[in-house]
């Protein structure tokens, strides 16, 4: 977080002048043992979103993105403030990335319970595999929340099914590194390569 510091500072100068005038967004997340807690994110859209078309899901062209918030997210620069729940405890570098609530409850009792037992993460399997999920949404015939319920959250279910049974620091290192590459090269396949047991995608 200090190493940061140098790099927040001017860039939330710059957001304190322009889209609504905040800095951070705190969102109530799902974490360990099903307890809710708040992520700390840079604001990237406008406030009042969660209650607006698309809810907690966000499309590629989601017109209640901030002019500045394409690239942040984009980036994923939105997320490095998540370095303070990492601190605190709320999640770890490498794990099942938090829900909201809402979107939570989409998935089975099956892989809730999954995930109950598992702290959450900056970054995960499911996040690296979906990196274009908001292009995924924005393409799709389907109304968003449809296309995430029928499309995305079957798949990212059983990824995190799959981490759950080979989570380790051996698989915690490759999900970092790939987090950076798919970043860089959002088009990669790189991830099957490392993980040829990842399950397939059954809508692909």
């Amino acid at each position: 977080m200090i190493c940061f510091t140098p790099f927040f500072l001017p860039l939330a100068l710059v957001m304190r002048c322009t889209g609504e005038g905040k800095i951070f967004y705190r969102q109530q997340r799902v974490g360990l043992e099903g307890k809710n807690f708040g992520l700390l994110k840079f604001a990237t859209m406008l406030e009042d979103s969660p209650n607006m078309a698309g809810g907690d899901i966000t499309a590629g062209n989601d017109s209640r993105v901030l002019p500045l918030g394409h690239f942040l997210r984009k980036t994923k620069i939105n997320e490095l403030p998540q370095l303070w729940n990492i601190f605190i405890g709320d999640i770890s570098l490498v794990g099942p990335r938090p829900l909201t609530p809402r979107n939570f409850a989409f998935y089975s009792d099956e892989i809730q319970n999954v995930l109950h037992e598992i702290i959450p993460g900056l970054t995960g399997i499911g996040s690296i595999v979906f990196r274009d999920e908001e292009s995924i949404i924005a393409v799709s015939p389907k109304p968003t929340i449809d296309c995430y319920k029928e499309d995305i959250v079957p798949y990212k279910g059983e990824l995190e099914r799959w981490y759950s049974k080979h989570r380790g620091i051996g698989v915690d290192l490759k999900l970092i590194f790939l987090t950076a590459w798919a970043i860089s090269f959002p088009r990669s396949r790189l991830v099957h390569r490392f993980f040829p047991s990842l399950p397939p995608n059954p809508s692909a």
